[in-house]
């Protein structure tokens, strides 16, 4: 198992309909087409030898290399750096746009900056997660790759006259090249798919007309950036994350754009996430928000105005958790039981089960959101009002039911205690919205329900002797879900009971700062294994301390944790015990998880830098009182 790079050997690269991940010596080995949830075209992160890949790398003795992106863009470069010379492949795909599309394009162009370089390249695409045979043309300066209902197109960029620079052989499906290069020279190839004509020549000139607009679309995008504190170019390496993951035509964030990556290697902890989830894309509209990218939140209130409407057109009823990204629910899990999956790593899963879970936690994450994109500017339309009107009457009904939880365990339906938290809020925000907009609704009977639930709450989900919140009734398992209760407004984030808590979390789950959601074996979830330390917890954690007011110990943790990012800013879903990040890459959820805690420790650190300041001169409590609240 030692041909497979490690998770974190990645930097991603897409269109905002789809993307491809592409490995520090070169190789992209994940790319889903046309679109996130479609089935792969390259997937050797998952089976070196069935999965498929595109290959692109210097060779010779003595050869190593590193990855960066271009500042402020998705543009990926590669560097190749040898005692001969030094070659560069740069990696992009010019964005799709917001209409749904088949046709898509990666550029792969390779530059020799000094000396002379030699490149090999392996196209060997294996349509339908190498379920379907295709058939193989060379064509011209390019070539064809043909399956029943996809075909990919290739095209050579290069100059006239160049073809003696190149040796293209074929190998069954697979193509081969060899390049030799010297100091100066440009060539490259794209892969489009549903082109609308045959391989073709693509000047120099034309590629770099690509890359400057490519270039130019991002550092547009990022500009609208409002976020000016101490981390801004981790947050904006982020916010890209995210937008890459972001289905434009609809607005929907995946959760992840790789599926069947393990949260333990060798177990069976190997999920899919290109699915959008209710809860991780609810919280995306937080974090966009915080950052200044209004329209962004808004494409995602959109999407998600549409699926509570849709329960409205069916009388109401319970929200699904998860959806593909044009808002369907077809969710079907298999298992690709030809696929050895990473590193061993089996099964290999497509389509999600916990589509059909009943998660009572998603109507607090829904309501709440839409509630603060209302706001910031992003108004709640009547229809939409009326949907949400009868979930919520639903809700009434129904908030007592027992649930998988926010974890997706396969253990059992419980009484989790953070699913009733987010009742509460799903009624609190209900309320507010219906008083600040003046908007018609069983008011009085939502403050009813409201009120028994955070009573319930603080008599069953707390657990007097270990002085704590606990995972679910009636049990003393802690859960790092809770770290969310203060920041949503259960709880005061000094309350000596939440403060409790706070210490508890820490002597059972935070390991040198990293927190596990859980402990498996105190609370079996249906499932072989454990996993590593999961990295949305540790930055919820710190979070939860810079609420409290332990700004040194919260900004401790969140330095610390930036150093597991990978070498281009990216996190997947978990750290494992050395270090290695575990999981689906890169995991939307962690990125907005650690915007969040920054925003929130910024403020903090920057009131307790004016709190100082004040006191040096011997500015009066009260007068601090109203600069903050100023601010």
């Amino acid at each position: 198992m030692t041909d497979y790079p490690l998770i974190a050997d990645h930097g991603l690269i897409g269109d905002l309909q789809t993307a491809a991940l592409v490995t520090t010596d070169g190789s992209i080995d994940w790319f889903c087409c046309p679109r996130f949830d479609s089935p792969s075209v390259f997937a050797a992160l998952l089976d070196q030898e069935r999965g498929g890949h595109f290959r692109v790398r210097a060779t010779g003795d003595g050869v190593t290399s590193r990855q960066l992106y271009l500042p402020d863009t998705a543009i990926l470069i590669t560097r190749f750096l040898a005692e001969d010379g030094v070659g560069e492949v740069v990696d992009f795909m010019p964005p799709a746009g917001k209409q749904p599309t088949a046709n898509h394009r990666i550029l792969r162009v390779m530059r020799c900056v000094r000396g002379r370089i030699a490149f090999e390249v392996d196209i060997a695409p294996r349509f339908d997660y190498g379920r379907k045979e295709h058939e193989t043309q060379l064509i011209g300066p390019g070539a064809v790759f043909v399956t029943e209902d996809l075909s990919l197109t290739l095209h050579a960029v290069r100059e006239p006259g160049d073809e003696r620079l190149a040796q293209v052989r074929l190998d069954g499906g697979d193509i081969h090249i060899d390049y030799e290069m010297s100091a100066g020279q440009t060539r490259g190839l794209v892969l489009e798919s549903a082109a609308d004509g045959p391989p073709r020549e693509i000047r120099v000139t034309e590629f770099t007309a690509m890359f400057d607009d490519a270039a130019a679309f991002w550092r547009d995008w990022l500009s609208q950036s409002t976020y000016t504190g101490r981390w801004r170019e981790m947050l904006q390496r982020s916010a890209i994350t995210l937008k890459l993951m972001t289905y434009s035509p609809t607005g929907a964030l995946v959760a992840a754009p790789t599926a069947g990556l393990p949260e333990q290697l060798g177990g069976e902890r190997n999920w899919d996430y290109r699915y959008t989830w209710v809860r991780d894309a609810s919280f995306s509209v937080y974090a966009l928000l915080g950052l200044g990218f209004t329209e962004e939140a808004a494409d995602f209130c959109g999407w998600l105005r549409d699926r509570v409407q849709e329960k409205a057109g069916g009388k109401g009823g319970p929200l699904n958790i998860m959806y593909r990204v044009d808002g369907s629910s077809d969710l079907t899990e298999k298992t690709l039981e030809h696929l050895e999956g990473y590193c061993g790593s089996r099964p290999v899963r497509i389509g999600n089960g916990a589509s059909e879970q009943r998660q009572m936690d998603i109507y607090g994450e829904t309501l709440d959101s839409i509630y603060f994109a209302d706001q910031h500017g992003i108004d709640v339309d009547l229809q939409t009002w009326a949907a949400l009107r009868g979930i919520i009457d639903w809700l009434s009904e129904n908030w007592d039911l027992p649930g998988e939880g926010i974890w997706e365990t396969r253990g059992g339906q419980k009484d989790f205690t953070y699913g009733r938290v987010m009742s509460w809020v799903a009624f609190d925000r209900a309320i507010r919205l219906a008083a600040e907009r003046a908007l018609p609704g069983s008011v009085g009977q939502w403050v009813t329900t409201r009120d028994a639930i955070h009573n319930q709450v603080l008599q069953r989900g707390w657990n007097e002797k270990l002085g704590a919140f606990v995972q679910h009734y009636g049990d003393t398992v802690l859960d790092s879900s809770m770290l969310r209760m203060a920041t949503v407004g259960a709880i005061a984030p000094t309350d000596p009971m939440w403060l409790s808590t706070l210490d508890a979390m820490e002597a059972e789950l935070v390991v040198d700062s990293l927190v596990y959601r859980y402990d498996p074996a105190a609370s079996p979830d249906g499932l072989a294994g454990d996993e590593g330390t999961f990295s949305l917890c540790t930055f919820n954690y710190v979070d939860a301390l810079a609420r409290a007011g332990r700004l040194d110990e919260a900004r401790l943790i969140f330095e610390k944790m930036l150093t597991y990012a990978n070498h281009v800013g990216l996190f997947s879903e978990e750290i494992g015990r050395t270090g290695q990040q575990l999981g689906n890459f890169p995991q939307a959820f962690t990125h907005l998880a650690l915007i969040d805690a920054a925003i929130t420790l910024d403020a903090a650190l920057d009131r307790a830098g004016s709190n100082r300041r004040y006191a040096t001169v011997g500015i009066p409590a009260a007068r601090r009182a109203a600069d903050t609240a100023a601010t």
